[in-house]
């Protein structure tokens, strides 16, 4: 067992432990679908610093992406880690959601424009490479939602929320598609790794997922369904992060693929927080945060969470 898999499973338990302890009077107020989107920002912020915590302990393998052309690629390995512990702690507690969440976004925006995009003319025909893509590009959207919920000013955060939304929707169906192409890669995101032959029902489980995805894909799209697209398929999406994944994890979990399995478990949990904060609405449980009270003439007066 190496310190790097005990540091990433250490700061994933303690991230959320602290978070769900935090958010319980959110979950408490909140109520329906309202519930389970309201711990959103805390399985978002978990797999935030699972994977700063593989920045700063694998820092000299992960330096190895950082493209060429950029100096010092340690310097900015460490430097990424530090921006996702820093997005953690504010999703965790609460405070300084809309810059840390605008600049989560441009993190991994900037991300797909440095990594991903000067690979697209070579690897355009591989689809793993559209897969890991799109995920970049999903969670700067699930982070731009956030940070519109929160920000003063309602027209520029609704306008974010859309974005957002407006990114996530075909990403879903996308991945959709994948899950029913693909059935024996495993479920969430569709990533290389097949199903090992000893989980039940594998094709089974690769269609439901599937299936969730493509509902709630368009849906997001529709104000009168958004909130139950997002919960219904971050919930599949936290079900493959609980039961799913784990149960590969303990066969690998004293092998050298015990970090590929963490990197799945959160992998997974981070799109499920990323689905879950599509659900987001200015309108109702971000109106009580700080962050939503700093201009009271656009957000109104603080109110209670809103019924789902």
């Amino acid at each position: 067992m190496s310190a790097l898999v005990w540091g990433m499973s250490g700061a994933g338990v303690a991230a959320l432990a602290a978070g769900l302890l935090l958010a319980q009077p959110r979950f408490r107020a909140a109520s329906g679908a309202g519930k389970i989107i309201a711990l959103g920002p805390v399985f978002e912020a978990a797999p935030l610093l699972v994977f700063a915590m593989e920045h700063f302990l694998d820092a000299h393998d992960l330096m190895k992406i950082v493209p060429r052309w950029l100096p010092g690629p340690l310097f900015w390995t460490y430097f990424v880690g530090i921006c996702l512990v820093a997005a953690a702690v504010s999703f965790i507690a609460m405070r300084c959601v809309r810059w840390s969440a605008s600049l989560l976004a441009l993190l991994f925006f900037i991300i797909v424009a440095t990594l991903d995009l000067p690979n697209m003319a070579a690897s355009a025909h591989n689809r793993f490479f559209w897969i890991l893509t799109v995920r970049e590009t999903a969670f700067a959207a699930g982070a731009l939602v956030l940070a519109g919920s929160v920000w003063s000013s309602r027209s520029t955060g609704a306008a974010l929320m859309r974005i957002g939304r407006l990114i996530l929707a075909p990403i879903f169906v996308f991945y959709a598609i994948e899950h029913f192409l693909f059935p024996h890669n495993v479920p969430g995101v569709p990533l290389e790794k097949i199903t090992p032959a000893w989980m039940p029902a594998p094709v089974l489980i690769a269609y439901l997922t599937g299936l969730a995805l493509l509902l709630a894909g368009p849906a997001l799209l529709f104000r009168g369904t958004i909130r139950i697209a997002a919960a219904g398929s971050g919930l599949v999406l936290l079900l493959l992060t609980f039961f799913f994944y784990p149960a590969i994890l303990a066969t690998e979990f004293r092998t050298p693929d015990a970090v590929e399995g963490l990197n799945y478990i959160f992998d997974t949990m981070l799109f499920a927080g990323t689905a879950l904060l599509a659900g987001r609405d200015s309108n109702a449980e971000w109106a009580d945060l700080p962050d939503a009270r700093t201009n009271k003439a656009d957000m109104g007066t603080p109110r209670k969470l809103a019924k789902a």
